[in-house]
């Protein structure tokens, strides 16, 4: 299997760990260290030797901080993770609500005093650091100094992973929609003055270059650096050995160099370079000797905005994908209740994934949550936390699949058993967050709209009724890449306009700890919305629906969904039967036909 089950979480280990982090601390004569879940390369994914923020503390989320001072050590973790944080990490760590509480504010609050703040320069941004010395200084330390350091997590790490050294490989071209030197030298035209441009995004240069890689579990991307140079030329910065299958690919506008050169690559360069001083580590602006010109990493937005070959293939994906599904969620329901953990379930949905033959890897470790583990959002089950799934429960399943000519992801929530066994309350909940879902799924909106605009609509039913969910309601999605991509996003925070060809997903929920847990998720492209004949908005987008496997309407509050969500559900469910239908037989056949039926 791609996942595995075991405890990755040693909170037992924290508290020695921390005490030798804090003796190399004050070896360095330093007040705090700063250890981010993050790499040299500034993706939000990372290898298994860069897990310092895990190894450390025990919480293995895919987002936090630790700040650990002579007598404290906060945990920053946001509200996906605030149930998870509790059971992973020992006593001497407190975890710490974050963004509600900055960095800043709690430094200031652990040194009143200010002090010596130690952090390794490879794993934090130029825009990090800007962010957190002004933080300091509007929290009034300004006696607090930022020191760049090595890595004292390193130090301590007896037996820390090697570096990763996956073999690169090409990704066909009538999949990549675009030779890679026609967008080597589409992008370097955008450059203007800038010399070169500094890019360490892992799925940048892979989409740049046309490439894929297996550095990073789950995700298909190499570790390297690039410049892409003004004059169409690119410097990539990556160990040899793993590129024995592409170099032929690359051709001359590519030329290869050791990783450790990069450092001194920069320190030579002639004119001024180009950083995005969210991505960039300050290690490397520091190498810089000439002008530094800040604007955004040039492939994150083409990136986004998918081509017609990349849309074709990513609906051929979700196709194959959700006969998959389609065969699981058969199967999961001809299980009798409390004959099947979520290890059982997560192993079946797999195998049917892999039965596709078409299957590169998961996408990310399959949540499956029953009862109360559905209440944690990013809820990994081990051989410790394995629950029996039985008559009553909700079943919340998060899953996805990488494949060659797209990347999945899906949320179902089913009941398991008898569905009139599920009380009111989550019945109710169910069907608002199904609403909120419909509501985008729905939507026409003026061009320039962002994710801010719009993430309301999956709420407002939820806010009504007093309830809520502590994510953002989409993420955007790549093309064979990270099943997380920027830079558009459905949040309060989503600032990037929708264009035309960007994936997202689309997922409210709603969770009760310690009780259960739901979301509802399909993917979702933007394109173009057709006119409409009274139309005074010069052009409107819409989405596409991508995805397409049944929703549970047995837990379905016909009352509550109203008359205009019926009709969208319906509709959907009559498209799922005629797309998927043709792929699936007998008795599967028999089930999604049942569980199409009309609401």
């Amino acid at each position: 299997m791609f996942q595995s089950f075991h405890e990755t979480a040693r909170p037992d280990q924290g508290p020695a760990r921390l005490a030798a982090l804090r003796e190399e601390m004050a070896g360095e004569d330093l007040d705090a260290f700063l250890v981010p879940r993050s790499d040299a390369h500034q993706g939000e994914y990372v290898a298994p030797r860069d897990e310092r923020l895990a190894w450390l503390t025990g919480f293995t989320g895919s987002a936090g901080y630790c700040v650990a001072t002579r007598d404290r050590a906060g945990v920053f973790v946001d509200g996906r993770y605030r149930v998870q944080v509790k059971a992973q990490v020992a006593p001497d760590f407190t975890p710490v609500d974050w963004p509600e509480v900055s960095l800043a504010s709690w430094i200031a609050e652990a040194l009143p005093e200010g002090g010596r703040i130690g952090y390794d320069p490879w794993l934090f941004s130029v825009a990090q650091i800007r962010r957190l010395e002004a933080g300091l200084v509007e929290a009034g330390l300004v006696e607090a100094v930022l020191v760049p350091c090595d890595n004292l997590v390193d130090r301590i790490w007896r037996d820390q992973p090697d570096s990763p050294a996956g073999k690169v490989f090409v990704q066909p071209p009538d999949l990549a929609g675009e030779p890679h030197e026609s967008k080597i030298a589409r992008l370097a035209a955008t450059l203007g003055t800038a010399e070169c441009c500094v890019l360490t995004l892992p799925d940048s240069i892979a989409w740049l270059l046309n490439i894929r890689g297996s550095d990073i579990p789950r995700n298909p991307v190499p570790h390297g650096f690039a410049l892409l140079h003004r004059d169409g030329t690119v410097a990539l910065f990556m160990a040899d050995a793993k590129l024995s299958e592409v170099r032929d690919h690359l051709g001359e506008r590519v030329r290869i160099h050791p990783p450790e050169s990069l450092l001194a690559a920069l320190a030579t360069t002639g004119g001024p370079v180009r950083i995005d001083p969210e991505t960039c580590p300050v290690a490397l602006r520091g190498a810089i000797t000439v002008e530094v010109i800040e604007d955004q990493d040039p492939c994150i937005l083409p990136k986004a905005c998918k081509n017609a070959a990349e849309l074709a293939g990513t609906r051929a994906a979700h196709l194959r994908d959700a006969a998959a599904m389609v065969r699981f969620l058969a199967w999961l329901d001809s299980r009798p209740p409390g004959s099947l953990t979520e290890i059982d379930v997560v192993k079946a949905l797999e195998a049917e994934r892999r039965a596709t033959n078409a299957l590169r890897d998961i996408s990310f470790e399959t949540i499956s949550g029953s009862g109360p583990n559905g209440a944690i959002v990013h809820y990994r089950v081990t051989e410790s936390t394995d629950r029996r799934v039985v008559a009553g429960d909700l079943l919340l399943v998060d899953s996805g699949g990488q494949y060659v000519d797209g990347t999945t992801d899906i949320t179902r929530t089913v009941a398991i058993g008898d569905p009139d066994t599920i009380g009111a309350e989550q019945r109710r909940a169910f069907t608002l967050v199904l609403k909120g879902m419909i509501a985008l799924s729905r939507l026409r909106f003026p061009d320039g709209m962002a994710g801010r605009d719009i993430d309301v609509l999956a709420r407002v039913n939820l806010w009504q009724a007093g309830l809520d969910y502590g994510h953002g309601t989409g993420h955007g999605v790549g093309s064979y890449l990270s099943v997380h991509e920027g830079p558009a996003r459905i949040s309060r925070t989503g600032t990037v306009p929708f264009r035309p060809g960007m994936i997202l997903s689309n997922e409210p929920g709603f969770y009760r700890e310690g009780a259960y847990g739901i979301r509802i998720e399909n993917l979702i492209a933007v394109e173009p919305a057709p006119a409409l004949p009274d139309q005074t908005v010069a052009r409107m987008l819409r989405f596409e629906t991508l995805t397409w496997v049944p929703i549970d309407r047995r837990l379905v509050d016909r009352p509550v969904l109203g008359t205009e969500d019926r009709l969208w559900l319906n509709g959907y469910h009559a498209q799922v039967l005629e797309r998927v239908g043709p792929l699936v037989e007998g008795r599967v056949r028999d089930w999604l036909e049942d569980a199409c039926a009309p609401v």
